[in-house]
């Protein structure tokens, strides 16, 4: 049995998060213990939240530099909504906050405007289907192997993540005209801005391709 081990820093959907991946029989670790974060094989990094209030507990509990090692160690990372954004260099929520700064790149609050210049209702919320950037391109060795181009997916958002380099863009939605990035990749990193435990079927597959890395 595989074990998944959960950040808890207490901005994440734990239980739903752990649920998923208790129904995909692998065995679950949920922790903010350093030490057994710098053990573990996968890494699952939830959040739910403000961004400057997710950095702050992530200092206060020491977990900064047991995230960045295991990163450069090579582990698989998987990055959920906030998890996902607390990623990049920085973000403008509420004012400018530096991030975790292994994805160059910030993260920008949702336009309001569409290129009408009318009014998209903040925050995004509601299902989505996933699209790539270049038609066509190939999503086999991602987590979304086993997901079909327009497949749908659950969104709860008012930020969203800018990378600077766009070729890590695995996946986009459309929102009012908005192009959001939805699935990051670089290296052993994958990031969704979207909830894949709360995507039924297609949220299931994508986590169980995480366990499979």
């Amino acid at each position: 049995m595989k074990t998944i081990t959960i950040i808890d820093y207490g901005a994440g959907n734990l239980l739903s998060v752990k649920r998923s991946f208790e129904f995909l029989e692998s065995n679950v670790i949920v922790t903010s213990d350093p030490k057994t974060i710098l053990k573990s094989d996968r890494l699952v990094f939830p959040g739910v939240g403000a961004f400057p209030k997710a950095m702050n507990s992530l200092k206060r509990l020491d977990l900064i530099n047991p995230i960045i090692e295991m990163v450069q160690n090579q582990k698989p990372l998987l990055g959920l909504c906030l998890g996902m954004q607390l990623l990049f260099e920085q973000s403008e929520e509420f004012g400018i906050t530096q991030g975790l700064g292994l994805i160059k790149g910030q993260v920008i609050s949702i336009p309001n405007l569409n290129a009408s210049r009318e009014l998209i209702k903040i925050p995004h919320i509601g299902w989505k289907s996933l699209k790539s950037l270049n038609a066509g391109e190939d999503w086999s060795r991602t987590i979304l192997s086993d997901v079909n181009h327009g497949e749908f997916t659950y969104f709860v958002h008012s930020y969203m993540a800018e990378p600077t380099d766009r070729s890590l863009i695995l996946a986009e939605v459309i929102y009012e005209g908005v192009q959001i990035p939805a699935v990051i990749k670089k290296n052993n990193i994958t990031g969704c801005q979207f909830h894949p435990e709360k995507s039924g079927v297609t949220g299931l597959k994508i986590l169980k391709k995480f366990l499979d890395q």
